[in-house]
């Protein structure tokens, strides 16, 4: 098995070799045909997730050690199978959905396995999908993708379930509401495409840069703004008639939050969603004098991934942007996607 790993946090990946996993008990053997570059693997990358005031939640700290191999958004085809593996066979192509507990405590055995203490994350926790292989442990963790292209198909594993998750937390908006979804990136461009079929409201971008804003107009949204103007918010209140129902920040920096909540009408939601890091000087007393809903959002459920999987084979969400590149290219991908010279996903093929 062949597998691009964090050797060093923060330094170049490195291409190392090591015997293929032979699946046991429930496990499925899965050989890799594509892994999305998701923005949240450069943290992982880094080693921490920044939580402002110099403070970090480390990767060591939630029992990652050297080698590490990541990537969560994973498609691939069964290889093998272990004996107690039931429901799939030898050769079905299947999108691996990542986001699994520990099978054991009590919020894992009534199926909310996104609020486990001790997740198995594939590609965060366990090894991922930088590599020719991965292991699942359970075939209730394949998805399948039946006439959706293989190299958009496993994008759909984090990036396109995390903005569908997020969009359902304010799917009840109404037609005359206006939604800001901030930041046009992978996750950001996708809840773009995704919004129609899941919310009524109509769609404000706002991302810093021009390229990314035009895209999030072809795809959908009625306006676009640049969020790091000095007028941004009185553009946006005016734009909206008083503010936004609702925003999503995809982005997760104390600018952009502020901007969110700045830019709410009375009574507003807003999704927190992003990872960047840093932390919200939010004023206190904005929350009861505007009765604002403040919300994390991360990933998604089993069942929402197989209900956006329906959508998507059904034809009602639109492709984003995907650009392939080799697996030996990993690094070079993610140090694209620091840069922001990144539009939709780049996938990587073993």
């Amino acid at each position: 098995m062949q597998s691009q790993q964090i050797v060093e946090w923060g330094k170049p990946l490195e291409g190392r070799e090591a015997p293929t996993p032979e699946p046991e008990g429930t496990e499925v053997l899965v050989r890799v045909t594509a892994c999305g570059v998701c923005h949240s693997d450069l943290h992982i990358w880094d080693g921490y997730f920044d939580l402002g005031g110099g403070q970090r939640i480390t990767l060591e700290d939630r029992g990652v050690h050297l080698p590490f191999t990541m990537g969560h958004e994973i498609v691939g085809e069964v290889e093998a199978v272990g004996p107690d593996a039931e429901g799939v066979e030898i050769g079905d192509k299947r999108v691996v959905y990542p986001w699994i507990g520990c099978g054991e405590c009590a919020v894992c055995q009534t199926d909310d396995e996104l609020l486990c203490m001790t997740p198995r994350t594939l590609g965060t926790r366990k090894p991922g999908g930088y590599s020719d292989h991965v292991v699942a442990p359970h075939p209730r963790y394949l998805v399948n993708y039946d006439g959706v292209p293989t190299e958009l198909a496993c994008t759909y594993a984090c990036s396109g379930l995390t903005a569908f998750s997020a969009l359902k937390k304010v799917a009840s908006l109404r037609e005359d509401d206006h939604l800001v979804i901030i930041g046009a990136g992978g996750v950001g461009l996708s809840a773009v495409h995704f919004a129609s079929a899941v919310t009524k409201a109509k769609v404000i971008v706002a991302d810093v840069d021009g390229t990314k804003r035009a895209a999030a107009r072809q795809a959908g949204a009625v306006e676009s703004i640049d969020n790091s103007e000095p007028d941004a918010v009185p553009k946006l209140l005016e734009m909206t008639g008083g503010g936004a129902a609702a925003t999503i920040d995809f982005v997760g920096r104390p600018e952009t939050g502020l901007f969110a909540v700045h830019g709410l009408r009375k009574g507003g939601t807003h999704v927190s969603v992003g990872l960047y890091g840093d932390a919200l000087p939010l004023p206190l007393a904005l929350l009861p004098l505007k009765m604002l809903n403040l919300l994390g959002s991360y990933v998604g459920t089993l069942d929402e991934m197989h209900e956006l999987m329906g959508l998507v084979r059904g034809g009602r969400i639109a492709p984003i942007p995907v650009a392939t590149r080799p697996l030996g290219e990993a690094t070079e991908a993610l140090e694209d996607l620091r840069a922001g010279r990144v539009l939709g996903r780049v996938v990587l093929k073993p």
